[in-house]
C-alpha cells in the first residue's frame, strides 16, 4: 500500500507543477502577495510563504500521522502523571526551582497542555515518522495556517489543480477554540461565556497572529483583547487590562519571559494562583515542553511507565535521545558511558538546550569542528540539555516564481501537527527550509498550508 500512496502522490504532486505555466504562476503569484498583505500573514517583517505549493497529503498518510500522535500523547500522559507523583521522575525533566513551585498548583482543570504542537519529520517517500520536540507551552502557526489555507485555495493554480483533484484543508483554530472553552468552563464550574485575554509582548513576531485570532473570537461573539504582561493588573480580586477585565488568558507569552521580567509575582501569575483567573496553557505545561520529555519517553529506565504499544510507538518514532549527564546508558543495545560517548560521536548527534525556542543554542555535530564540539558537550554538562540522535530529513521539490519564471528547488519539509485536548490532532503545520534548523524564528524558510488530496 506504501507504494501506491507514494506514487499516487508524486502523480498529484507532478500535476500541480505541470499546471504552473508562466502565466498560470505569474497571476497566482499576484495574487498570494495581495493575500499575504491583506491577512497579515507575515512573521515580523517577512512573508510567512514565499512559494507556489501547499505540502500535499493523502488521507491515508494523514491518517497514519493522526494515529501514532495519539499513541505518543499517551505516553506522554504518562510520563506527565508519573512526573506529578514521583519527585524523582520529575527530577529527569529539568525544572527550574521556580517552575517546580509552579507546577504544584492545580489549574481546575485535567490537561497540563490543552493546546499543543508536535515537531515531527514525515518522510512521505521512505515513510519514516520522527518527532524531535514537543511545544507543548505555546504553540505557534494554527491561526497563519487557517488563512494560508484561505489563501492558497482562491489561487488560479488551485483552481485548475481542482478540477482534477480534491483539496480537503486542515483547519486548525477550532483545536485551540474548544479547549479553551473547555478548560475555562472545568475551572469555572459553568458554563459561562470567557472574557479572552491572548496574551505576550506587543513587539513579539507573531503578533499577526494574535490579531487573526483576536477577530476569529470576536466573530463567535466573546470578549477579546490582546494584552501585553505590562499592561495587566490584578487589583481588588480582578485580572484587568485597561477596563477589560480578564477572566480567561490564552497564554502565548512564555513562562520563563514572564518570570524573567516581571518576577514570580507577576500580576497574571498571581491572579492565576489567586483563580481570579483561568490560564490556558496552565503552569504544568512546563513539564512536557521541556525538550527532555523526549529523553524521559525515550530512557530505558523509564521503559516501565508505558505500555508495550506505547514503547513500541516511543522506539520507532523518537530518535534516541538522553539528557546530557555523566551517566552510563544505552544505545542500540550496547552500554555506554555517555559523556565520552558524545564527544567522540559528533557527526551523528544533535545538541538542544532544555528550554529554548526558534532553534536558539541548538549545535548540529555533522556542522562543528571538534574543538566546537568538545566546547558545546561542556557548556550542555552546565545548563540542562539534552542529546539527539541526529535523522535524514525528507526534501520535496517546491515551486517559486522568480524574475518572470517558475523556478523549484529542493527544499526540506518537517510537519508539525496539532494537538488539542493533549489527545488527538488537530490539524497540522508545514514549514520548509534549505537548512537542517527548519524554523521560521531562526530566520529561515517559509511556512505553507497543508492539504489532504485525492484524485477525483
Amino acid at each position: 500500500m506504501r507504494t501506491r500512496c507514494v506514487m499516487t502522490l508524486r502523480r498529484a504532486i507532478e500535476r500541480y507543477h505541470e499546471l504552473l505555466t508562466p502565466e498560470v504562476a505569474a497571476e497566482s503569484q499576484a495574487l498570494l502577495d495581495e493575500q499575504l498583505l491583506s491577512r497579515g500573514l507575515f512573521f515580523g517583517d517577512r512573508a510567512l510563504c514565499t512559494v507556489l505549493r501547499p505540502r500535499l497529503l493523502l488521507g491515508e498518510q494523514y491518517g497514519y500521522v493522526q494515529q501514532r500522535c495519539a499513541l505518543l500523547l499517551a505516553a506522554f500522559a504518562r510520563a506527565l502523571r508519573a512526573a506529578l507523583g514521583d519527585p524523582a521522575v520529575l527530577d529527569q525533566f529539568g525544572l527550574e526551582d521556580w517552575e517546580r513551585t509552579l507546577v504544584e498548583f492545580d489549574p481546575g482543570f485535567r490537561e497540563a497542555s490543552p493546546t499543543s504542537r508536535l515537531d515531527a519529520f514525515y518522510d512521505a517517500d521512505a515513510g519514516p515518522l520522527y518527532f524531535t520536540e514537543y511545544n507543548a507551552e505555546t504553540p505557534a502557526g494554527l491561526a497563519y495556517g487557517d488563512a494560508l489555507s484561505d489563501a492558497f485555495l482562491a489561487l488560479p493554480v488551485a483552481g485548475d489543480f481542482l478540477r482534477e483533484y480534491e483539496l480537503r484543508p486542515l483547519p486548525a483554530r477550532h483545536g485551540v477554540l474548544f479547549p479553551l472553552l473547555d478548560s475555562f468552563r472545568s475551572w469555572r464550574g459553568a458554563r459561562e461565556q470567557p472574557r479572552i485575554a491572548i496574551l505576550d509582548w506587543r513587539e513579539v513576531p507573531t503578533y499577526n497572529e494574535f490579531m487573526l485570532f483576536e477577530r476569529y473570537f470576536h466573530a463567535l461573539g466573546i470578549p477579546c483583547v490582546i494584552a501585553d504582561p505590562r499592561e495587566v493588573a490584578y487589583d481588588n480580586g480582578r485580572l484587568v487590562c485597561g477596563d477589560f477585565h480578564i477572566t480567561l488568558i490564552y497564554k502565548r507569552v512564555l513562562l520563563s519571559e514572564l518570570v524573567a521580567r516581571g518576577g514570580i509575582d507577576h500580576p497574571v501569575i498571581r491572579a492565576v494562583r489567586d483563580r481570579a483567573a483561568c490560564m490556558v496553557n496552565p503552569f504544568r505545561c512546563k513539564i512536557l515542553h521541556k525538550k527532555a520529555s523526549l529523553a524521559v519517553l525515550s530512557d530505558e529506565r523509564n521503559a516501565h511507565l508505558f505500555t508495550a504499544e506505547q514503547r513500541d510507538a516511543i522506539d520507532a518514532h523518537i530518535p534516541w535521545t538522553r539528557v546530557v549527564a555523566e551517566r552510563t546508558t544505552v544505545y542500540q543495545g550496547d552500554r555506554i558511558d555517555l559523556v565520552p560517548w558524545i564527544a567522540a560521536n559528533r557527526d551523528t548527534l544533535v545538541l538542544k538546550p532544555n528550554d529554548e525556542y526558534g532553534g536558539k543554542g541548538i549545535v548540529l555535530g555533522w556542522e562543528v569542528d571538534d574543538d566546537t564540539w568538545s566546547d558545546a558537550v561542556a557548556s550542555a554538562l552546565e545548563a540542562p540539555s539534552i542529546v539527539q540522535r541526529r535523522i535524514r530529513l525528507p526534501t520535496e521539490p517546491y515551486p517559486s516564481f522568480v524574475d518572470g519564471s517558475v523556478q523549484f528547488t529542493d527544499r526540506m519539509v518537517d510537519l508539525a501537527p496539532f494537538v488539542s485536548h493533549g489527545r488527538y490532532v488537530e490539524g497540522c503545520l508545514t514549514r520548509l527550509g534549505t537548512t537542517p534548523l527548519l524554523n521560521v524564528t531562526a530566520g529561515g524558510g517559509s511556512t505553507v498550508p497543508t492539504f489532504v488530496t485525492a484524485r477525483r
